[in-house]
């Protein structure tokens, strides 16, 4: 058990790393709630705890089991966002393998432990499974959703009308719901706030709450409404500013999220440069704390259009077809990987890739490397589910 200090609510409480378990007499599905992933982040803690003992109280009314999971325990005592590394930077198949005495720092031994109260869950429980990562930013910003691009995470993360952002998992290696993911499970990370707002405890309260009524765990106060403009809440991010361990790097005063920026505004100044917006555009999660690696995104929204021909494309599986174009051949014997020559098929591009249901993992000289992020056996389980018939 540890104590963790929460600067908006200017209070401490003790968690373990099961902040708690909640189990209904009636089956149902498992919800899976991390919060303190990144340790200097307290607020998802806190929203957990309240709701989720709340919650005990009225069990024999839910419909399925919800559990909630501390993260990074060392960091989150110290209000660090990590000890030695980014905790939600290093679920990779090779990191996850190698052992603890291999790897002598304090967020290996976190991973091994919550992998762990993971696999421990998945056996345990009933299906369909529900990953849900609490997360606060350094800046202001409205509450919004990150996913790993799959037409399931859509169709959920739409029922909580803030934006969405796609395609993050392209330019972070190793956060753990991109691991998630790759198991087809319906995954999602939600962004509250700024890391000491009062209001970034309150909106992941209202986020938990809504989250268990949209599947069925509880009932929901009234009808979810039908929602219309899709394209009003989906952007994809087009450039990451990348930090390098020692680099100097201070953000300019005042940028929120989802603030529109003009071509040659100033941004920030990184080892004593200043860095200009190369074009208009949109700012995303500008960096406002010491530790981290990621300086600034830039996103910009997607055409209604664009998101109804990738789910006509996933849906259909035309995916099958792409190694009979020259240029471009398997992976693996699994099929979920492929390798485009670009110098043969350069049509090709990564936006082309991403309306394939494909996310870049790397690119070596001329060729991209491309997984399949889709997982259509997996998504069976959810075809029942309450809130897929109002997608």
């Amino acid at each position: 058990m540890i104590d963790i200090y929460s600067k908006a609510l200017q209070q401490t409480i003790q968690v373990d790393r099961i902040i708690n378990h909640v189990t209904g007499k009636d089956p149902g599905p498992t919800l899976i709630f991390f919060a303190g992933i990144h340790g200097n982040e307290p607020a998802g803690v806190f929203a957990l705890h309240e709701v989720l003992a709340a919650l005990h109280e009225q069990k024999n009314l839910l419909k399925g089991t919800v559990i909630g999971i501390t993260g990074n325990m060392k960091a989150l005592s110290n209000g660090l966002r990590y000890v030695d590394t980014d905790l939600n930077r290093i679920w990779t198949s090779n990191g996850v393998m190698k052992n603890a005495n291999e790897l002598n720092y304090a967020e290996k031994e976190e991973q091994q432990d919550l992998m762990k109260h993971l696999s421990k869950a998945i056996k345990q429980n009933d299906g369909p499974f529900y990953f849900l990562d609490l997360h606060t930013t350094s800046g202001s910003t409205p509450p919004f959703i990150t996913i790993n691009d799959t037409i399931l995470n859509r169709k959920f993360a739409l029922q909580f009308q803030v934006p969405v952002i796609l395609g993050i998992e392209e330019y972070l290696t190793g956060p753990l719901l991109s691991y998630i993911n790759e198991w087809g499970y319906v995954s999602l990370g939600y962004e509250s706030g700024q890391h000491d707002e009062v209001d970034s405890i309150k909106n992941h309260k209202h986020f938990i709450t809504k989250a268990m009524q949209l599947t069925g765990l509880i009932d929901a106060p009234e009808p979810n409404p039908s929602i219309n403009s899709h394209s009003d809440y989906f952007y994809e991010i087009i450039y990451r500013h990348h930090l390098q361990q020692g680099d100097q790097f201070a953000m300019c005063i005042g940028f929120k999220n989802f603030q529109p920026i003009a071509k040659g505004q100033r941004l920030a100044k990184h080892n004593g440069n200043w860095l200009e917006a190369k074009e208009n555009g949109i700012i995303f999660m500008p960096l406002y704390q010491e530790q981290g690696n990621d300086g600034y995104f830039l996103i910009r929204k997607i055409p209604l259009f664009v998101l109804k021909l990738s789910q006509i494309i996933r849906k259909a599986r035309l995916d099958n077809w792409l190694t009979f174009l020259p240029g471009i051949r398997w992976k693996d014997t699994h099929k979920t990987t492929i390798q485009v020559d670009q110098k043969i098929a350069r049509f090709f591009a990564r936006d082309f890739l991403h309306l394939m249901g494909y996310r870049v993992k790397q690119k070596v000289t001329q060729y991209l490397i491309a997984t399949k992020r889709e997982n259509h056996i997996a998504g069976k389980a959810y075809q029942h589910e309450p809130w897929l018939k109002s997608s």
